[in-house]
């Protein structure tokens, strides 16, 4: 059964848009944790579109549920991350013009950048997952930068899955990429786009040790609660 890491950069995204106090993303970040939450996940873009620096500073002091930063493999987040020290910094490509994170980290591509940015990250202790695409190139690349975790992004099956397309291919796809990276010693995440409808056949696929999930979540605690939300995903998990 995967661990639930909850992303929370949605609330900040409703704080900022009024670039006011609440709603405080660290209060979430506490009700996901009473709701039986395994982690909590933010993404510190460049442009500071949600989450801020203090928020993640706060975060890493204040809650005792492990954390997952969300980082661009460049030099002033790398620093960031050797000053904060979170338990795992996941690595992600990063456009200004996006919405959200779109595909995966070309490591294949770019290896030797990837390989020292692992390396940095690493000798601070923080463990370092790479979201990448189920490929067989990206996982190849992936065990050799030295990361001890990928995360798959799942947004070809979530897209696939809600618009009533043949989304069992890409679930396939899903359990051969990670039967794959394990047989290879890699952990294996996933995240991205998943929600209330799509996640129980991720959630089943063999080996797999946490799912990361934020817009569905933040979304369903409006009508709901976060507390309520975040326990109806991990009974659609488990």
């Amino acid at each position: 059964m995967p661990k639930l890491g909850v992303n929370i950069d949605h609330v900040a995204t409703l704080r900022e848009a009024r670039k006011g106090r609440e709603p405080d993303p660290l209060a979430a970040a506490v009700l996901c944790e009473a709701a039986g939450a395994d982690g909590i996940t933010v993404h510190l873009r460049e442009d500071r579109r949600h989450i801020q620096e203090r928020d993640v500073r706060v975060l890493r002091e204040k809650i005792s549920l492990p954390l997952n930063l969300e980082m661009a493999a460049t030099p002033a987040m790398i620093q960031f991350a050797g000053d904060l020290l979170p338990h795992m910094a996941t690595l992600v490509p990063e456009r200004r013009e996006e919405l959200t994170t779109e595909g995966g980290l070309d490591v294949a591509g770019h290896l030797n950048d990837i390989t020292a940015a692992v390396r940095s990250l690493r000798a601070n202790k923080i463990e370092v997952s790479l979201f990448i695409e189920p490929d067989v190139q990206q996982i190849e690349a992936s065990l050799k930068s030295g990361a001890q975790y990928v995360e798959f992004h799942t947004g070809a099956y979530a897209n696939a899955f809600d618009s009533g397309m043949a989304w069992e291919q890409e679930l396939i796809r899903l359990q051969n990429m990670s039967r794959l990276a394990q047989e290879k010693g890699l952990v294996v995440n996933m995240g991205h786009g998943l929600n209330y409808q799509n996640t129980r056949p991720v959630a089943s696929i063999a080996g797999v040790y946490e799912l990361n999930i934020g817009y569905s979540i933040v979304g369903r605690a409006l009508m709901v609660g976060f507390e309520q939300a975040v326990r109806e995903m991990l009974e659609l998990i488990r």
